[in-house]
């Protein structure tokens, strides 16, 4: 990997001694990066750059302290307690978990990507703040009012961390795929009255790469364990710098973190019906980001992400997604869920699988996560097949994505007019599920075949 972890002038307050302090920080990530590519970073090399890092980071924070309690800056309690919490929480278990796995590549790699995710999210979010150039005004919204700011609020952080002009697709997002996504759970507790509140953030991969990756300096399109590292914890500052312009979520502490398959995602979207869910397009790659009420969280879906477990749940995790990632991708369109689940269990294991049970869902799908094949509903209502399949074919972005008829049909009729629509196939719904399974896969291969 050839990381470079760049300062930017961008990231700059204007406050000279905290500026420089910034820029040396940067750079001694940097070098300890580009010590580790060169097959350098013995145990006691490794050492001396970890004291060295921590040396100037603490005074660093005592620099940055003295300043805001000279500007007598409103937020100076908060912003010390999160110095604190790097500095007697984060990097002592970074720490013990370097000397237990003996400075392994992966521990490394786990240190660098934390210490550059919260540099990262905590010098655009927090330090900007200090000087006006990004919002932190605390205020109390009614719940339609929530709705609306909290969508303000999430496209003035993103432009705040990484410059880019973000637009709302949809404020009412159906969880449905986009491209290779990364689902990231937040669970917070109130310490005031144990109530919780959950935050989701779907990423689309390439805006990973083309934000948190591109500070880093990561020039490959892959998301590796040390991006999805820093990500956490950029991921972490992002969600804490929108909830604390709302005052009902002033006691909110962060409880819980997962990492989620898309699978898991989808059940608590479905079970648990979020209050907000907004999608944006940021230029760059798609966010959404969802939130579920305290009194509606019940599910308690994938492994609590700790510090003790950071670097194995990672790295799964990856592995897990490579393997998806591999597999051709099916949408099937049917209005019964009982014809949905079937086709998802008896497909699933070799091929990726997403459902919709109408028309508008399975348009939303194919433009936001383009499949290799539909499996259509010839008699679905209001918009059935032949509708379906006119929409798909009259747009150029979506014409050439092969469709195969799912009809319960098998008269004569029935079948000759679902041929005269000259889709790539038809399959009959009554048919066993091993010959479905058969002329999908044979589809595929005819497919590559070809």
């Amino acid at each position: 990997m050839d990381t470079q972890f760049a300062w930017k002038e961008n990231f700059k307050i204007g406050v000279d001694i905290i500026d420089s302090e910034h820029e040396k920080l940067f750079k001694i990530i940097n070098k300890l990066f580009k010590f580790k590519e060169k097959g350098m970073a013995t145990h006691w090399a490794c050492q001396e750059g970890i004291k060295f890092f921590k040396k100037h980071a603490f005074e660093h924070f005592i620099d940055e302290e003295k300043y805001m309690a000279s500007i007598n800056y409103e937020l100076f309690e908060h912003h010390r307690r999160l110095h604190k919490g790097f500095r007697e929480i984060t990097l002592p278990a970074l720490e013990l978990e370097l000397e237990q796995n003996k400075y392994s590549a992966d521990s490394v790699e786990h240190f660098f990507g934390v210490c550059a995710g919260w540099l990262i999210g905590h010098t655009m979010t927090e330090d900007l703040a200090i000087v006006g150039k990004c919002s932190k005004n605390n205020v109390n919204f009614l719940f339609g009012e929530e709705v609306e700011n909290t969508k303000k609020a999430v496209v003035q952080t993103i432009f705040d961390m990484f410059q880019l002009e973000s637009h709302l697709i949809s404020d009412s997002y159906n969880g449905e795929k986009f491209g290779n996504g990364i689902y990231y759970r937040l669970i917070y507790k109130n310490t005031k009255n144990d109530k919780k509140q959950e935050v989701i953030l779907v990423f689309e991969e390439k805006l990973l790469i083309n934000t948190v990756g591109k500070i880093m300096g990561i020039k490959t399109n892959k998301v590796d364990n040390m991006l999805i590292h820093a990500t956490r914890y950029t991921a972490r500052q992002f969600v804490e710098h929108i909830n604390e312009q709302f005052l009902t979520k002033e006691n909110y502490k962060l409880h819980t973190e997962n990492l989620l398959s898309y699978n898991q995602f989808y059940k608590i979207f479905k079970n648990e019906n979020p209050h907000i869910k907004l999608l944006l397009d940021t230029g760059v790659g798609y966010l959404s980001y969802c939130v579920i009420a305290p009194h509606i969280l019940k599910s308690n879906i994938g492994t609590p992400i700790e510090h003790e477990n950071a670097m194995n749940e990672v790295k799964n995790y990856l592995k897990k997604k490579e393997s998806l990632s591999t597999k051709k991708k099916i949408l099937v369109v049917d209005d019964s869920n009982t014809v949905l689940q079937f086709m998802k269990e008896l497909l699933s294991e070799s091929y990726d699988i997403t459902l919709a049970n109408s028309s508008i869902s399975a348009i939303r799908n194919i433009t936001l996560n383009q499949p290799d094949l539909i499996i259509l509903d010839y008699e679905m209502p209001v918009c059935d097949g032949k509708h379906m399949l006119e929409m798909i074919r009259s747009d150029d972005m979506f014409a050439s994505i092969p469709v195969i008829f799912f009809t319960g049909k098998s008269d004569y009729e029935s079948v000759k007019k679902v041929k005269s629509l000259k889709p790539e196939g038809y399959l009959l719904k009554n048919l066993k599920p091993e010959y479905i399974k058969k002329s999908i896969d044979e589809f595929f291969d005819d497919k590559k075949a070809n």
